[in-house]
C-alpha cells in the first residue's frame, strides 16, 4: 500500500529450508528422553583420557545435528561441561569441543545461542581464540604432544562458534566489543596466505560483527582498515580469494562512516572493483569446469574406488554443512520492507575435506556472488541511514557512495544475468553427482539475491541512468522472459522477482513506457502469486495489477481487461484473510478506476459500486476487531487511510451514477 522501500536485510533467525525459525523444545520431562545420548557423552567429558574427551565432543556434534536431541544436552547442562574444554591440553579436545558448541548453536537455533551466551560460553571462547593467536607462529612447528591438529583448525572452529554466537545474540556482539575481539579476527585474516579456510571463516565473522555495530566503529583504527585494504587489493585469482576479497569489502562497507576523508575515494573505488569483478565471473560455465578438473585430477590420482566416490559418495558431515547453510540463510520470506540483507553461513564443523579442491572452489564462487548482490543491496537503500554524518565529510562521500552506486548500475547486465543464472548446464551437472548437489540452494540464492537487487537499483536511480526507455524495456524483457520460464512456486523467488517487477512497472508506468506482459501473461502470473502464502507476494501481486490497469485505463478499448483485473482485485479484497493483503486489494482498486471513460464503462459493467457498498461494513468490522492484535501501528494507520478512502471513493463513484 503506498510507497515501497527498497529491501535491506538484517540477520536473520536460523531458518531450515527457509521455513520460519522454531526454537528448539525444552521438555521438563527426562522420562522420555532415556535412550538419549547426552547422558552418556556428557559423562565421558570428565574422562582423565584425552581420547575419551575428544570421542565424546565429536560425538555430541554429531548427535545434536538431530534437532530433536538437543534438549536432553539442554537439560544436562552441556553447555557448561562442554566449555571449560575449549581450554583442554589436548589441541584435539579443544577443536571438537569448539566443533560440538558450534554445531548447537548452529542447529539450536537463537534462543539456544542467547542461552549459550548467558552460560558464558564466549569467555572461554575468548581465551582459546587468544591463545590460538599467540601460537599462529608456532603452528608450522611440531603440534602439541605430537597431536595431528593444528593451532590454526582449532582457530577455525573457535571462529565458526564466534560467528554463530554473534549472528545470533546482540549481547554476544556487546562482549565482543568489550573483550576486543576484534583484534582476534585481524589475526586470522592475516593467515590467509597460510590457511584460507580460516581466513575466510574470520572474513565472515568481521562481515556480520561489523554490521550496524556503531560501538566497534568508533574504535577502529587504522591497522583494521590497512588489513582489509590489503585483501582487497590481493591479485590471486583463485575463487577463495575472490570470496575473501568481496567478505572485505564488505566489512569496509560496514564501516565506512570510520574512514577519513583522504581513504574515502581510493577505498571506496576498489570496493566498487571488487564487488563488479566476483559479478562478471559466469558461475555457468565455472562449475562445469571445476568438476571437469576434479573429475580429471581423481582420475590421475586415485583408484577406481575413489572415482566411485567422486560420482557416488558424499563426504562425511555433507549433511550438516548443509543444514548450516539452511539454517543460518539469510531468507528472504517474511522479510519487512526494511531489513537488512544479512551474509549466510557456509559451513558447519564437517567441513568439505580439504582435497576437494574444485568443489571448495565452486562453493567460493557462489558464496562470493551471492554476498556481492547482497552488499549492493544495502548500498542502494535510499533511506539515508547509510551517510556518513560527520559534517564536514557529508558531501564527499555521498557524492563517492553515488559513484558507487552508478559504477554498480553500469554493470547492471551482470546482475541480470545473475538473475537469470542458474544455467541448464551447471544445475544438471550438480542435480546429477551428490557431491556437488550442495550448490543447487546456492545457486537458486544468487538468482533470488539479483532479483533483489535489481529491484533495489530499478527504484534508486532515475530512468536515465538507466539507458532511459529502451534500458526498461529490456530489463522488462529480461524478467517476463523469466517469470515464464520458471514454475513460480519457490516462495524466496516469488518475492523476489514480483518485487524487481513492481519496480520496474511502476517506473515504466510513470514514463509512459508500454509494458512487457501482456493482459493474459499478467493474469496467469498474479494467479499463482496471489495463492502464495507470503503475504509480501501476494501485496506485491497486487499492487502490479493496480499499476497495469492504472495505464490501461488511460488507453482505448480497455474496458474488457479492466474488468478482469477490477474482478480479480475485489475477490481478494473480500476473501484473503490478511487485511494487509484485503487493503492494497482496495487501495490497487482506487487507482485502476480513479479515472478515465473505460474504467467509468468497466466499473459498471461489473457493478463495482454495490459490491464495494456491500463489502464495506465487513472491511470496517474486521479492521475492530483484529486491527490491534494482529497489525503493527504502521500498517493499523495505512489501514485506516484506505478504510477512510474507501468511504470516499464509493462516494465519487455514486456521483458519476448520478451524471
Amino acid at each position: 500500500m503506498g510507497k515501497t522501500k527498497n529491501n535491506k536485510f538484517k540477520r536473520p533467525s536460523f531458518s531450515p529450508d527457509g521455513l520460519p525459525a522454531t526454537p528448539v523444545k525444552q521438555t521438563g520431562d527426562e522420562s522420555e528422553d532415556e535412550d538419549s545420548p547426552a547422558a552418556e557423552l556428557l559423562d565421558k567429558l570428565q574422562s582423565p583420557s584425552a581420547d575419551v574427551r575428544e570421542y565424546a565432543c565429536a560425538s555430541i556434534s554429531r548427535v545434536v545435528q538431530q534437532s530433536q536431541t538437543i534438549p536432553g544436552f539442554l537439560q544436562r547442562d552441556a553447555v557448561r561441561k562442554i566449555g571449560p574444554l575449549l581450554l583442554d591440553r589436548s589441541l584435539a579436545v579443544r577443536e571438537t569441543a569448539a566443533g560440538a558448541l558450534r554445531n548447537l548453536s548452529a542447529c539450536g537455533g537463537p534462543e539456544v545461542c542467547e542461552d549459550m551466551v548467558r552460560q558464558d560460553a564466549l569467555t572461554p571462547l575468548s581465551a582459546l581464540l587468544r591463545e590460538c593467536c599467540t601460537g599462529f607462529d608456532m603452528s608450522s612447528s611440531p603440534t602439541m604432544k605430537g597431536q595431528k591438529r593444528t593451532v590454526e583448525d582449532v582457530a577455525n572452529e573457535a571462529v565458526n562458534l564466534l560467528w554463530n554466537l554473534c549472528e545470533s545474540s546482540s549481547t554476544a556482539v556487546s562482549v565482543f566489543n568489550k573483550a576486543g575481539l576484534l583484534d582476534v579476527l585481524l589475526h586470522c585474516l592475516q593467515r590467509h596466505p597460510q590457511n584460507m579456510e580460516l581466513a575466510i571463516s574470520a572474513a565472515h565473522c568481521m562481515h556480520t560483527v561489523t554490521e550496524e555495530n556503531e560501538e566497534l566503529v568508533r574504535n577502529v583504527n587504522a591497522a583494521v582498515f590497512g588489513v582489509l585494504e590489503n585483501i582487497l587489493s590481493s591479485t590471486h585469482t583463485s575463487m577463495e580469494y575472490t570470496l575473501l576479497r568481496t567478505l572485505a569489502a564488505g566489512s569496509l562497507w560496514n564501516l565506512k562512516s570510520g574512514l577519513s576523508s583522504a581513504q574515502q575515494s581510493q577505498t571506496l573505488t576498489a570496493l566498487t572493483t571488487t564487488l563488479s569483478h566476483s559479478l562478471s565471473l559466469d558461475a555457468g560455465e565455472l562449475i562445469p569446469e571445476l568438476w571437469h578438473a576434479e573429475s580429471a585430477r581423481l582420475s590421475k590420482e586415485t583408484t577406481s574406488a575413489t572415482e566411485s566416490d567422486h560420482t557416488d559418495a558424499r563426504p562425511a558431515g555433507h549433511e550438516a554443512e548443509e543444514m548450516e547453510e539452511d539454517v543460518r540463510d539469510e531468507k528472504m520470506n517474511g522479510r519487512k520492507p526494511n531489513e537488512r540483507m544479512s551474509k549466510p553461513k557456509n559451513d558447519i564443523s564437517d567441513l568439505l575435506p580439504r582435497d576437494r579442491l574444485e568443489l571448495r572452489e565452486a562453493k567460493a564462487l557462489l558464496s562470493a556472488q551471492q554476498t556481492s548482490l547482497e552488499i549492493i543491496v544495502n548500498m542502494c537503500c535510499s533511506d539515508g541511514e547509510c551517510m556518513f554524518i560527520c559534517e564536514q565529510g557529508r558531501q564527499e562521500y555521498y557524492r563517492h557512495t553515488l559513484c558507487i552506486i552508478y559504477s554498480i548500475h553500469t554493470r547492471i547486465l551482470f546482475i541480470l544475468k545473475k538473475a537469470e543464472f542458474p544455467s541448464a548446464a551447471a544445475l544438471e551437472l550438480c542435480s546429477k553427482y551428490p557431491t556437488w548437489k550442495c550448490l543447487l540452494k546456492k545457486m537458486h540464492r544468487v538468482q533470488c539475491r539479483a532479483l533483489t537487487c535489481l529491484h533495489n537499483i530499478l527504484s534508486s536511480m532515475d530512468t536515465e541512468s538507466l539507458d532511459g526507455a529502451s534500458g526498461l524495456q529490456a530489463v522488462a524483457q529480461h524478467l517476463s522472459s523469466l517469470v515464464f520460464s520458471s514454475a513460480l512456486k519457490d516462495e524466496e523467488f516469488l518475492e523476489a522477482v514480483t518485487s524487481a517487477l513492481r519496480s520496474l512497472l511502476q517506473i515504466m508506468a510513470t514514463k509512459n513506457i508500454p509494458q512487457c506482459m501482456t493482459p493474459h501473461q499478467l493474469m496467469i502470473f498474479c494467479e499463482a502469486a496471489t495463492s502464495c502464502e507470503l503475504v509480501s507476494v501476494r501485496v506485491n501481486a497486487l499492487a502490479i495489477l493496480g499499476i497495469t490497469g492504472s495505464s490501461l485505463s488511460k488507453e482505448k478499448n480497455t474496458a474488457d481487461t479492466l474488468q478482469l483485473i477490477g474482478s480479480a482485485l475485489l475477490n481478494i479484497a473480500v476473501k484473503d484473510s490478511n487485511l494487509v493483503v484485503c487493503g492494497e486489494a482496495l487501495d490497487a482498486l482506487f487507482d485502476v478506476f480513479a479515472d478515465g471513460d473505460e474504467a467509468e464503462k468497466a466499473g459498471k459493467n461489473m457493478n463495482l459500486l454495490s459490491s464495494l457498498k456491500a463489502l464495506q461494513p465487513g472491511f470496517r468490522a474486521k479492521l475492530r476487531k483484529e486491527g490491534r492484535g494482529k497489525y503493527s501501528p504502521d500498517q493499523l494507520c495505512v489501514l485506516d487511510n484506505i478504510r477512510i478512502n474507501l468511504k470516499r471513493f464509493i462516494s465519487y463513484l455514486e456521483n458519476l451514477q448520478r451524471k
